[in-house]
Order: C-alpha cells, then sequence, then structure tokens
C-alpha cells in the first residue's frame, strides 16, 4: 500500500479539526447551564427580600406594594431581565405570630440560545415565607414614670 492511502494519523488530523468545535459547544452549553442556575438563585434571593419587605408593613394592601416593588428592584439590580413578572403576596396570616408568603414568578429570556434549540423563554418561580413579629402591634409602655 503507497504512503498517500495509509490511514495512519487521520485520526489525529479529524480530532485536531473537530475538537475546537465540541469545546466551543461545551462552553456555550456551560454558559446556559450557569444562566439559568444563576437566575434560580436570584429568584429565590428577590422572593426572600421581598417576603422580608412585605412582612414589616402594617396592612396587607402595603405589604402587596412593598413586596412587588421589592422583588422588581431586587431582579432588576441583580441583573435578571424577566419578559413578564408576576408577585403573589399572601397576606391570609398577616397578624401577630402569623406568616406571609410571597411567591415571585419570572419569564426569563434565553433567545440569544436558541442555537441549541433551547426554548427562547423560561418560567421560574421561588416561594419564601417570613414571619410576622409576634409584639409587632403592642405599644410600649412608659416604665418609671419618667419625667
Amino acid at each position: 500500500m503507497a504512503w498517500w492511502r495509509a490511514d495512519r494519523g487521520s485520526v489525529a488530523a479529524e480530532v485536531t479539526l473537530a475538537a475546537p468545535f465540541l469545546v466551543m459547544l461545551l462552553v456555550f452549553i456551560a454558559v446556559l447551564v450557569h444562566r439559568g442556575v444563576d437566575a434560580r438563585l436570584r429568584l429565590d434571593g428577590a422572593a426572600h427580600q421581598a417576603a422580608r419587605a412585605a412582612s414589616i408593613q402594617r396592612s396587607p394592601a402595603t405589604a402587596t406594594a412593598a413586596a412587588q416593588s421589592t422583588a422588581a428592584t431586587a431582579l432588576s439590580s441583580a441583573g435578571v431581565s424577566c419578559v413578564s413578572l408576576d408577585v403573589d403576596t399572601a397576606t391570609g396570616g398577616m397578624r401577630p405570630g402569623g406568616t406571609l408568603s410571597v411567591t415571585i414568578t419570572c419569564t426569563v429570556d434565553f433567545g440569544d440560545a436558541l442555537i441549541l434549540g433551547v426554548p427562547s423563554h423560561k418560567r421560574l418561580s421561588a416561594t419564601a415565607t417570613e414571619p410576622i413579629d409576634t409584639w409587632r402591634s403592642a405599644t410600649m409602655a412608659i416604665i418609671g414614670g419618667g419625667s
């Protein structure tokens, strides 16, 4: 067999040509997975912040407004852009010693990842519950008569 027809070294040449594309594909997948995990973690943090902000309010209306604004601010400062943002505040247990729950649902845009066949939007949600302070409605008594 002639040297120009031999298969020796062909695998090395194929790997040399294919390796950069495989590495780029793996990096792209890793970035996509990181973005999804990062968005979920930031959504959890925003839900916790929104629940905390709502739990220190005095009325269900102000608690709902505080949760909405805190969630939007926390997500935008964290760099998470939501196509649609829904903040659901469960204020049924809003009494001293009760709990308050906030659920944030965000549709995250993955439009730049369409090359891999990934859906352009992913709907993520997170829920956080905060206790209401037991003594929050108690008035301070003046002790000792004062002057």
